[in-house]
């Protein structure tokens, strides 16, 4: 199976609650930010520069669970900055799985080994380890030599431990397919069991703070079409855990509408709103980040921010929940999911 069976199982009757229920907007994953204090300074990544102004503050361990309770989404994702250097990262994940969530853990690899011992492994938990490609290009996309290695050596030691582990890589726009699919082979052969992708689009919170390297890297709507489509066939041999209607939307085969909402972020200001990457607000609570904001504004066509947004954050929930379903989406949507 694409994911673990509890996974599919949570995921598949929480759907059907809500649906039941005749709920429209709900949350699918948490974006869980409890710093945003990095030990890199990727050039693509707009958290050390939006919060520069917060970037040595940290939500409590209290704060992290009252939002996972707040949120009710099924699956957490606990990024930032880079979560494993949270000091209470191993009690902050034990307590998240106590309350019966499934945890990505998103991290740029290089304290896994160190931290490993304070950690078990489950089927609801999964290492998300964020590769941009093979060692030179994944060092030089973090701006540090010597990130892709000790990275690896997370992923065997996290394996050898019997933990689940993914990879995460976000596609520029001088990217290497090719070099893309060798990553993936050489991952598969170290036993990760899911690799994700998404395209990297300029917004504000990077662009206007790193204007020189930013702008040169990012792509259009019409660049991540031609990306992805010349990657059709080197992709499909490996195990994407990114949902084939969403890699259809990524090709330019279909259209998605932005569900944003499924995705809430919170961090050490607030719900982030309306969305993981534009910052308009950030909100007190989870209910009015949904409630207040207008996401009629929001998408291509409504607001310019929007226009050349792909990013799986959006986008992925919208595949997930059937928006813009087509007929045969749901049978192809199970399949994935079998293979």
């Amino acid at each position: 199976m694409r994911f673990p069976f509890s996974l599919t199982r949570t995921m598949a009757t929480y759907l059907m609650k809500k649906k039941l229920a005749g709920e429209r907007k709900f949350p699918l994953v948490l974006m869980l930010e409890p710093l945003h204090a990095c030990n890199l300074t990727c050039t693509g990544c707009g958290r050390i520069r939006e919060y520069v102004s917060t970037i040595k503050d940290k939500l409590t361990v209290e704060e992290c669970l009252a939002s996972v309770d707040e949120c009710g989404a099924p699956v957490v994702s606990i990024c930032g900055g880079e979560p494993m250097i949270y000091p209470q990262i191993e009690e902050l994940t034990a307590k998240i799985l106590e309350r019966g969530k499934h945890i990505y853990l998103c991290t740029n690899g290089m304290f896994i080994r160190k931290k490993l011992a304070g950690f078990k492994p489950t089927s609801r938990f999964f290492f998300n380890v964020h590769l941009d490609g093979m060692e030179k290009s994944h060092d030089l996309a973090v701006e540090r030599e010597g990130v892709f290695q000790e990275a690896v050596d997370g992923i065997k030691a996290a394996k050898e431990a019997g933990f689940l582990v993914c990879s995460n890589t976000t596609i520029y726009k001088e990217t290497d397919m090719n070099e893309i699919a060798v990553l993936l082979a050489y991952l598969t052969e170290l036993g990760v069991d899911g690799f994700m992708m998404s395209p990297a689009y300029g917004y504000a919170a990077v662009q206007s703070t790193n204007p020189d390297g930013a702008g040169q890297i990012f792509m259009t709507r019409d660049d991540i079409h031609a990306k992805f489509r010349e990657a059709k066939s080197i992709l499909r041999r490996f195990k994407l855990n990114t949902s084939p209607v969403y890699m259809e939307f990524l090709r330019g085969e279909r259209e998605l509408k932005c569900a944003a909402w499924a995705n809430p972020t919170r961090n050490v200001k607030g719900w982030k709103g309306p969305c993981y990457l534009i910052t308009d607000k950030h909100y007190k609570t989870h209910q009015e980040l949904v409630q207040l904001t207008d996401w009629d504004k929001l998408g291509r066509g409504n607001d310019p921010r929007c226009e050349n947004c792909m990013v799986h954050c959006g986008f992925e929930p919208a595949a997930v929940l059937g928006v813009n379903r087509r007929l045969g989406d749901t049978l192809k949507m199970a399949l994935w999911q079998l293979g």
